[in-house]
């Protein structure tokens, strides 16, 4: 992968076409190595909740500069959109990256990272969950269950201690789950997403 990476670049430059063509390198997240004794990608823990995001675009993209905010890959359709000046559709739901990839930082953008999971049962058994990561804290919601998690991703970066019942963080446990009630109405989640049933499969009790 480096090395077909490095021949686009490399045919770009020599081509002159490097100086008005951005590049956006991603991947899909990140992916367990023991980490919480997983492997896999499934959970909301940060090993897997991350994903790299590279932009080279000459004149616009400061070398070597880096952005800290929260973005989604629900923004880069979007960002692409908006770079290549076409309006983008109202009813898409992420945001265009352009102001930060200009070095700016809006005072309007998200506070809160929404992820849900929904594909249970299914092959990796991971129980339906969903959440919100603010810059330090993370609130997840095992829906199936009634059951939560929440880290302060300052003091506890490996996500080894939950403090949902801890009452030092009852505040700011209250702001996230509303929050987390804010994105599922933003977003318009159903209430209890699955995936749609094969043909002639039966019903499986939970």
């Amino acid at each position: 992968l480096d090395t077909n990476v490095g021949r686009v670049l490399d045919y770009l430059e020599e081509t002159g076409l490097d100086k008005n063509t951005v590049v956006i390198y991603s991947s899909d997240q990140g992916f367990y190595l023991g980490d919480h004794n997983w492997f896999d990608k499934r959970f909301m823990y940060e090993p897997s909740l991350k994903q790299p995001l590279l932009v080279k675009w000459p004149g616009v993209v400061k070398p070597g500069s880096v952005n800290q905010q929260m973005v989604s890959n629900l923004d880069f359709a979007e960002t692409m959109l908006e770079v290549a000046g076409v309006q983008v559709p109202a009813e898409m739901q992420g945001q265009s990256l352009l102001p930060l990839l200009e070095g700016k930082n809006p005072d309007d953008w998200r506070d809160y990272h929404f992820y849900q999971y929904y594909e249970f049962p299914g092959p990796h058994s991971v129980f339906r969950h969903r959440g919100v990561r603010s810059e330090r804290y993370k609130l997840i919601e095992f829906y199936q269950v009634d059951e939560f998690e929440f880290y302060d991703l300052e003091k506890d970066p490996h996500e080894m201690h939950n403090v949902i019942d801890d009452p030092a963080y009852s505040d700011v446990i209250l702001k996230h789950r509303e929050a987390l009630k804010a994105m599922l109405k933003k977003y318009d989640v159903p209430e209890d997403v699955a995936p749609p049933k094969k043909e002639g499969s039966k019903k499986r009790k939970m």
